[in-house]
């Protein structure tokens, strides 16, 4: 009989089921605002702003679960691809985004 570890919850165990705090940064200093979208927040424009440092670049951290996630920045409401990202996919619109892995 197998037996299962129980997280605090009461539910099994699951790496899956943790987020990590992921940093993003994107480096568009004449930018007036920048916010980043993607699946983890159904591509929401405005619901995670990210925030300028005195160097002018921005940053923001969002907790991902594990697995794949596409998104992109919006600088000054511009679709902008992450030069730091892992690779490039499609999203359901066939544009290209940025993606990133997480384990």
């Amino acid at each position: 009989m197998a037996t299962y570890k129980l997280a605090a919850n009461g539910k099994p165990y699951s790496g899956k089921s943790f987020a990590n705090p992921i940093n993003f940064f994107c480096v568009a200093p004449d930018a007036k605002e920048v916010f980043i979208a993607g699946d983890f927040n159904e591509w929401n424009p405005t619901s995670h702003p990210m925030q300028r440092s005195p160097d002018g670049n921005w940053l923001v951290q969002v907790l991902l679960p594990h697995g794949h996630h596409r998104y992109w920045f919006l600088v000054d409401g511009k679709p902008t691809l992450d030069p730091r990202a892992q690779g490039v996919s499609r999203n359901e619109k066939n544009e290209r985004v940025s993606l990133m892995s997480v384990s």
